[in-house]
């Protein structure tokens, strides 16, 4: 039972762990840019991937201590969420070394499936009182942790929460003139050709 609660948190250090060490050796001056990409890679190894395929071997082949751990019975359910865990734990592994599209991918099938178990664990406390260290623990916690901090993670890495310096802005709108120019001209010349 000790590590359905200590796997999530270790999971976690680590994660945070290999990226501080990856930016403490990164290239300098540390840009925003790649702090993100490393808190990402890493928490998709680790808190998405590992912390998947961790779930995958505790569903699928040891049920019974799996159940017993959230408080629930043992039920046919367990290979379906444990194969669940599996493709989400690969397509965190594969993502964590790709870029925006699949690391978006990989976050939105795993947020999904994280704050859904995560409602379903607040759900059964609020209803039967269970408290067991796979229902109330940092499982519980990392469900909604996780997705979390990678959407917003995520969010940032796409460049849309920056906003656009005056000559950014200035350097658009010239190019916007250019381009409506080059469109007259065009026309001007294919009416001339129809002449």
């Amino acid at each position: 039972m000790t590590q359905v609660s200590l796997v999530p948190i270790l999971l976690w250090v680590a994660a945070l762990g290999c990226a501080g060490v990856a930016i403490w050796r990164g290239p300098r001056p540390i840009e925003r840019g790649f702090v993100i990409d490393r808190l990402l890679r890493y928490l998709f190894v680790f808190a998405l991937g590992l912390q998947g395929l961790w779930a995958f071997i505790g569903h699928v082949f040891f049920p019974e201590q799996a159940a017993r751990a959230i408080g629930w019975a043992d039920t046919p359910f367990q290979y379906e969420v444990g194969v669940a865990n599996l493709g989400l734990g690969l397509a965190s592994l594969y993502a964590a070394f790709r870029g925006f599209e699949a690391r978006l991918a990989a976050a939105i099938a795993g947020s999904c499936f994280l704050v859904g178990a995560g409602v379903i664990h607040i759900r059964d406390i609020a209803e039967t009182g269970n408290f067991a260290p796979g229902n109330a623990g940092p499982i519980m916690v990392t469900d909604f942790l996780t997705p979390i901090v990678i959407l917003v993670l995520l969010f940032f890495a796409s460049g849309k929460w920056r906003p656009k310096s005056l000559a950014t802005l200035a350097l658009e709108a010239e190019l916007e003139v250019a381009q409506k120019a080059l469109r007259n001209y065009r026309d001007a010349l294919s009416d001339l050709g129809k002449e």
